[in-house]
């Protein structure tokens, strides 16, 4: 299981893998705004739990391992801002997001993701929510 920490920068990894051939650590230094030293102790860790392939002053691969959780905590993420979305939630959307994603169990994960479908697949009962939505704020700016 990884930690918070570990699990953003194997999801940084792993986008930059699709945008760059290359991925270096002062990539992951700069968007995740820590110093080059905790870079290489997170992908020692990284590299130990075989999620990465790695060489000091080297490139760095993403295993299959490493692939799939990565592909997955891309998703999660994406999940989470859309359902943010969805729900009008009046926040910085993607910082809430990469608030929730690491402490929400994979049920509630799951539990989100079912609802999203729902609402898609239901989209008369989701204008009604809108639509009640539209009616609170409006509400809560009159008082």
């Amino acid at each position: 299981m990884l930690s918070p920490s570990l699990e953003d920068y194997l999801e940084e990894i792993y986008r930059f893998s699709f945008s760059d051939d290359i991925v270096r650590v002062t990539d992951i230094s700069q968007k995740l705004n820590v110093k080059l030293p905790s870079v290489t102790k997170a992908l020692g860790k990284l590299r130990a739990g075989g999620y990465i392939t790695y060489q000091k002053y080297g490139m760095i691969g993403l295993t299959d391992k490493g692939r799939q959780i990565g592909c997955y905590l891309v998703e999660r993420n994406t999940l989470l801002q859309e359902f943010l979305r969805t729900i009008y939630a009046d926040c910085d959307v993607a910082a809430e997001a990469e608030a929730m994603e690491h402490y929400l169990s994979k049920s509630t994960i799951t539990a989100i993701q079912r609802l999203m479908v729902f609402m898609k697949h239901n989209p008369e009962t989701y204008q009604r929510f809108v639509e009640y939505v539209r009616e609170t704020k409006k509400k809560d700016k009159e008082n």
